[in-house]
């Protein structure tokens, strides 16, 4: 596991099980109290994040499978699903439960921390900066976003440029992980566009 190669892995403490990538939740669950749709349709920054259901994982949309130059690789491998991009570029994406060990209740932001800190020891949290992605929605429209931190390191002689996205949902106990692997510069700042606009996180359902 080594950040500056991006070739960090995601094991989760306390044997957590994997939710499978979906273009939604697959099973709703009726969640009293819990108005999907009002949360749905609002950004989703970090101190949002108490109001989600507790327990009911986000998920991740496949829409980058369709986007211009992409093609999907593996998928649903250990829970990971991945793209492949003309020019090199790989995407991987992957949400994981039962994260309970690694989240500070109501505080999404240090949680997020947390996980990259479990991650990688040497991670500090002036590593990570803020960046958002798609918080549900459909391609191509205006969709509300969703706040994560992002490690971004310059790749050294012969290594590939590399992005690390994840957020840590702390009611929930998931979390998602998205890493980013190109030949240079260049084509990471193409990818991590296609990824912002393609690549939406899923809010729980009722």
């Amino acid at each position: 596991m080594t950040a500056a190669g991006c070739s960090l892995d995601v094991p989760d403490p306390a044997a957590p099980k994997v939710v499978p990538t979906t273009l939604g939740v697959a099973t709703p669950t009726i969640t009293p109290g819990y108005d999907a749709a009002a949360v749905a349709g609002q950004d989703m920054p970090f101190a949002a994040g108490d109001s989600l259901p507790a327990g009911v994982p986000v998920g991740i949309s496949d829409g980058l499978a369709q986007a211009p130059g992409w093609k999907p690789g593996k998928q649903n491998v250990a829970g990971e699903n991945q793209y492949i991009k003309a020019d090199g570029c790989v995407v991987a994406a992957k949400v994981r439960t039962n994260q309970w060990p690694l989240t500070t209740s109501g505080n999404d932001k240090t949680s997020t921390v947390e996980l990259f800190t479990y991650l990688d020891s040497t991670i500090l949290p002036d590593y990570l900066t803020p960046a958002n992605l798609r918080w549900g929605g459909e391609p191509d429209k205006p969709a509300p976003n969703v706040e994560v931190l992002v490690l971004e390191r310059r790749p050294t002689s012969g290594a590939k440029a590399t992005s690390i996205m994840a957020r840590m949902f702390s009611k929930t106990g998931s979390s998602v992980y998205i890493s980013i692997s190109c030949p240079d510069q260049g084509t990471l700042s193409a990818a991590k566009a296609d990824v912002a606009q393609r690549l939406a996180v899923v809010p729980p359902s009722n």
